[in-house]
């Protein structure tokens, strides 16, 4: 089922995660949720893809938790087992997200119409996000008695900061394009889907042209840099640099420079 509402398009080195349920606008369901984890593994380990970019078909990008399926994990029981049952069944789906944050390729998310719910988890473990002007966001979990469970309270707060976090997530009210832009959730915003698709690209291909195994590099340091520390942050990356230069990207850079010609990169 998952490769029915999600499915991979490829476009040189950029894979592009397409969001493919637009009869239920993209909602989040339990083929959904495995089908990421499965499909990020596999993008992740593909050598030739170098950037992902999730978009979605429809009018919406995601409303989120599918609340009819979800319906009976959430009120299954009050039981000792049905409790324990139930947070196993948790930490399952936040794999789904982590699997986007671990990946070593960078993420763009660009997001249209309403991204609510799970779709700011999703977009809290992205590395890029843009999205369109009409765009909807919302922490909604807090609004239908649900402590929003995969990382949007821990990832959300580091990219946009406490204050306007926690007005966001204990009112779970909505925020549009401009608002996001403002507080550095999205980086840009674009006129309609078309132009969202064509920005996504631009960035996808900038970050494609470079060294890969450079920019997988920068990911990884950037979260072990947040997770710990400035100072172990700067002891990871000496030793990350230590290990990986010089490379052939590294010598073809300064050839490419000296030759006044743009640099191919192989990962190597």
């Amino acid at each position: 089922m998952s490769d029915d509402i999600l499915k991979v398009e490829k476009e040189g080195h950029i894979a592009w995660l397409v969001l493919n349920n637009p009869q239920k606008r993209n909602t989040m369901t339990h083929a959904f949720f495995y089908g990421l984890i499965d499909i990020f593994k596999e993008l992740d380990a593909d050598p030739e893809v170098r950037v992902v970019v999730i978009r979605a078909e429809g009018k919406s990008f995601t409303a989120g938790l599918d609340l009819v399926e979800a319906g009976q994990s959430l009120l299954g029981g009050s039981g000792a087992d049905d409790r324990e049952n139930l947070r196993a069944h948790v930490l399952e789906l936040q794999e789904s997200m982590n699997v986007i944050e671990k990946c070593r390729k960078p993420v763009i998310a660009a997001a249209h119409s309403h991204c609510i719910g799970g779709g700011i988890d999703m977009l809290s473990a992205c590395d890029i996000r843009i999205c369109t002007k009409d765009v909807t966001f919302s922490i909604r979990e807090t609004r239908i008695a649900i402590i929003a469970d995969l990382g949007t309270l821990q990832r959300m707060p580091t990219l946009i900061g406490h204050g306007r976090f926690r007005e966001l997530a204990l009112t779970g009210r909505d925020f549009g394009a401009q608002e996001a832009l403002d507080m550095g959730f999205v980086t840009h915003v674009c006129e309609d889907q078309d132009a969202l698709i064509a920005k996504a690209r631009e960035l996808a291909e900038d970050i494609a042209g470079l060294a890969p195994l450079t920019v997988q590099g920068v990911k990884d340091v950037i979260l072990h840099g947040r997770d710990n520390g400035v100072y172990q942050g700067l002891t990871y990356v000496a030793q990350k640099n230590a290990a990986q230069l010089p490379s052939e990207d590294v010598l073809e850079a300064v050839a490419a420079f000296m030759e006044k010609r743009k640099p191919d990169f192989k990962g190597k």
